[in-house]
This record gives structure tokens, C-alpha cells and sequence, in this order.
């Protein structure tokens, strides 16, 4: 894999400062790039960086073109620049479009053409698997489950009955979609389960991480919408909807019934308590835990910022005077206007 600044450019669409015919054969940070590298500069906390570089190229704002000391690929979105040009040098392996011999295949599942199963993989009964699809060794497809073109499942995922996926998503290891709901009621004390009959519908062109969950539907199904990108170990628990092109970062957890808007971003371990709903475009800051619905878009934060465990210890036993503090107050404030 090796490409010519030049060629580089017009995949992206990037203006040229300099040398044309420079070999690019990967990409590394400002810090470790080296000669045939091409690295790029969105965090101007690395901007120092951009004068030392050993990179052969790097890809910049307009504003820092005139600091880069090597040839340049000049674009808006430097960040969204390097995303692009890392397909050019993906190293994931090709899928060979082939059947392992070892592979379980049902007689009544409908397997397209060009589409690849991996050694001791599993497709269950009346499970449709597309055109151009790649099922990783291990992974089980179940059911009447469905996954759509181009869409691959790496090394042992599991999707349970009823499971569509759209076109040209990635489920990463370990993930399990369609498993049964948290659903129970309470008889004299003793549990009895309920059991979750609906399924879970995946868009196009989403992304789940290593080791999430998504919980299919107690009656009707969960829904993942179009481009939403999910991190690794994540829950998401029965008849939540997530809109559109959304984006949660590891650790995420929603609770039952939930409904998050379209191009929401919830940072790391955030959790998100059951029948509420986010509006479109809200953002959730890191380890927040959301317990009422979200109407406005905008940032929205919860807990308190990290201290030394002195001054913690202080303040944690103070939260726990500011009742008694405020009906103080109140008495004052009525003293005072007596």
C-alpha cells in the first residue's frame, strides 16, 4: 500500500503544498511519523510538534500551512483528512468470499453470493445473509435473523432470532445482539420471567464495539438508527431507540424504553435511567448519570469534578449539610424581612 502525495490528494480532495511525487506508504503522529509517513495537525496542543516533525507529509489547516516545514495536504478538516486517508492503509485482512468447511449452515438459510463464513461459524434456520456479507470464525447467526450486504460480523458475535442488521455495518468480537430483555415481575416474592418476544432492527452503517449488548425488545423491537457508532461494552436494554448517526463512547449503559435523539454524543460510562427521552442533538459529558428527559440540545453534565481526597472528604461532608444549611438560610432570610 503506497500512494503518491498527489494521489493522496485527490482522494481527498486536499490542495498541494509541495512535492507531488513523494511515496506515502502509512500514516503516524507528528511525534513518531518518519520518512514515507504522512501524519496531520487537528489538536493545536501539538502544534510545537509540526516544526520537528520527521514526516514526509502532513496534512494541515489552511491557517498552518505556512508552519509546515514539509509538504503539506491542505484541507478544512485535518481530523476528518487523516480519517479518510486510513482507508488507503487499513490492514484488516480481505475476506476470501469463501465457506469454511466447518461451518454450520442451515438448508433453509438464503446465503447470497460473494459472501464470506469463517471456520465454525453457525447460520440457523430461514437466516438471510446478503451479498458481500463476512461472518467471522465463531459467530453464530441465528433464526430468521438477517444481515445485510457488506455487513461484517468479526470473530464470535452472537445474534439471536429475529436480528436484522443493515448493509455495510461492523459488529465487533464478542458483541451479543438480540439477547432477552431484563423483564421481570414479582410473585410473593418470587421472579417470574417475562419473556421478550420482540427483536432488534440495526440501520446501515452502524458500528458496535467489542463486547456490547443490545437487548431485544419485550413486545416490540429495540432500534438502532442509521450510522450510529457504539464503543466497546456498552448496554443498551430492551425498546431503547437510538437515533440517527448518535455516538456513545465505552461503557455507555440505557436503561428499558429509553429514546435518544438523532447525532447525540454520550461520552464514557455514562448511564441514562429507563423511559426518558434526549432530544436530537444533546451531548453527555463523561460518567454523568441522566435520571430525568432532556427537552433542549446542548451539554449536559452530573457528579462533581476531580479533587484530592482531602479536599473531597471536605466537600462530600458538607453535600450532606446542605439541606440542613438551606433551611437555615430560610429562616434567616424570613428573620431578616420581619
Amino acid at each position: 500500500m503506497a500512494y503518491t502525495l498527489g494521489e493522496i490528494a485527490t482522494f481527498l480532495g486536499a490542495q498541494v503544498n509541495g512535492d507531488e511525487t513523494i511515496t506515502i506508504h502509512g500514516l503516524a503522529t507528528l511525534a513518531q511519523a518518519g520518512d514515507g509517513q504522512l501524519s496531520f495537525l487537528a489538536n493545536m496542543a501539538y502544534k510545537d510538534q509540526l516544526q520537528h516533525t520527521q514526516a514526509s507529509a502532513v496534512i494541515v489547516h489552511p491557517k498552518q500551512a505556512a508552519d509546515c516545514v514539509t509538504p503539506a495536504l491542505i484541507l478544512d478538516n485535518p481530523y476528518l483528512g487523516y480519517a479518510k486517508a486510513s482507508q488507503l492503509f487499513n490492514t484488516l485482512p480481505k475476506p476470501s468470499c469463501k465457506i469454511h468447511p466447518s461451518a454450520v449452515i442451515s438448508e433453509t438459510a438464503s446465503i447470497a453470493d460473494n459472501v464470506s463464513i469463517a471456520a465454525n461459524a453457525v447460520v440457523e434456520d430461514h437466516a438471510v445473509i446478503a451479498t458481500g456479507a463476512i461472518i467471522g470464525a465463531g459467530s453464530v447467526v441465528g433464526v430468521n435473523a438477517r444481515i445485510g450486504a457488506n455487513t461484517r460480523l468479526h470473530h464470535n458475535v452472537s445474534v439471536y432470532h429475529d436480528v436484522a442488521i443493515g448493509q455495510d455495518c461492523i459488529v465487533h468480537s464478542g458483541a451479543v445482539i438480540g439477547s432477552d430483555g431484563f423483564g421481570f415481575a414479582n410473585e410473593k416474592g418470587k421472579w417470574v420471567k417475562i419473556c421478550q418476544i420482540g427483536g432488534v432492527l440495526v440501520g446501515n452503517e452502524v458500528e458496535i464495539g467489542a463486547n456490547t449488548t443490545i437487548d431485544r425488545g419485550a413486545m416490540s423491537d429495540t432500534v438502532i438508527g442509521d450510522g450510529v457508532k457504539l464503543d466497546n461494552q456498552i448496554q443498551i436494554a430492551h425498546n431503547v431507540e437510538i437515533g440517527s448517526h448518535t455516538a456513545m463512547a465505552a461503557g455507555c449503559m440505557i436503561a428499558g424504553s429509553t429514546k435518544i435523539g438523532r447525532c447525540c454524543t454520550l461520552a464514557g460510562g455514562v448511564g441514562v435511567a429507563g423511559h426518558l427521552n434526549l432530544a436530537d442533538g444533546t451531548h453527555i459529558t463523561a460518567m454523568t448519570l441522566v435520571t430525568k428527559s432532556i427537552t433542549e440540545p446542548g451539554s449536559y453534565s452530573s457528579g462533581t469534578a476531580m479533587s484530592p481526597t482531602s479536599e473531597w472528604r471536605k466537600s462530600a461532608a458538607r453535600f450532606r449539610q446542605l439541606d440542613e444549611m438551606a433551611k437555615r438560610i430560610k429562616l434567616i432570610e424570613k428573620s431578616l424581612k420581619e
